[in-house]
């Protein structure tokens, strides 16, 4: 189906790049994406999708804002605190992208994950805890969906594709780490601008995938420093013993386990 006028002036600016055009705006408008966690990742994340012209999003996180949210969930206002993260950020991608089609998941967990995995081309996870990477990269596993992965400790960003057939999350981090140990935002602190980077950063990637970009991440992992503006890049390798992606029945076992 071709674009609408309104359609064409909205996203002509991307459009005018070659890798794109008129048939990767069409890509990306029937293209259907879950970001998990709406929170310093997600905001950018989910909000840059919408206006890139991601035709179906769905938004999952079940926390409410806080008042220590606000310095780096900039989607938020002193005004939502106490209300649920996933409408106030509907309101706001609706406000900005009033095509997408967007849904709301505010409760994500091992009875219901892989119904609502299976409904999206590719899954985004920016969550602030393991249990819920964990469980979201066994649904993935199961599903053989693409992951798209984000996070951060301090004034250090993750960035990773976990491609069907290649390394899952759980090749890299067979055991959950202590979150003491690991220091994510709430333990070890962040910067706002910090989140907003590897938002976008995330943002980028999902959209390089949905466009089939050279270059994009896919079974590869970039760690980005902040203090020293450095970033490398690595190559992930598969765990042919890994209990989510290992074996035939891996991620089903791993899936109950963790229910």
């Amino acid at each position: 189906m071709a674009l609408t006028e309104e359609q064409f002036i909205r996203y002509v600016r991307q459009i005018l790049l070659e890798e794109v055009g008129a048939e990767g705006q069409q890509r990306l408008l029937g293209a259907r994406v879950l970001v998990v966690g709406v929170g310093g990742l997600g905001v950018p994340l989910a909000s840059y999708l919408a206006a890139a012209g991601v035709g179906t999003l769905g938004i999952a996180d079940g926390d409410k804002i806080m008042l220590s949210n606000l310095h780096r969930q900039i989607a938020y206002t002193a005004t939502d605190v106490g209300k649920h993260k996933t409408a106030r950020l509907a309101r706001r991608i609706k406000e900005n992208s009033p095509e997408v089609i967007l849904t709301e998941h505010p409760r994500l967990c091992a009875d219901n994950i892989g119904e609502i995995v299976a409904r999206y081309d590719l899954v985004a996870d920016g969550c602030d805890n393991f249990p819920t990477r964990y469980l979201v990269n066994a649904a993935c596993a199961q599903a053989r969906k693409p992951l798209v992965s984000a996070a951060l400790s301090r004034f250090t960003g993750e960035l990773a594709a976990f491609i069907p057939g290649g390394a899952c999350y759980q090749c890299i981090w067979p055991q959950i780490p202590d979150r003491y140990t690991a220091q994510g935002c709430v333990e070890g602190g962040i910067l706002g601008p910090m989140a907003g980077l590897l938002g976008c950063w995330q943002a980028l990637e999902v959209l390089k995938q949905i466009l089939n970009l050279p270059e994009r991440l896919d079974s590869e992992m970039v760690i980005f420093d902040g203090l020293g503006y450095g970033s490398r890049r690595i190559r992930l390798r598969r765990n042919d013993s890994c209990p989510a992606c290992g074996g035939q029945h891996g991620a089903n076992t791993l899936l109950r386990s963790i229910a």
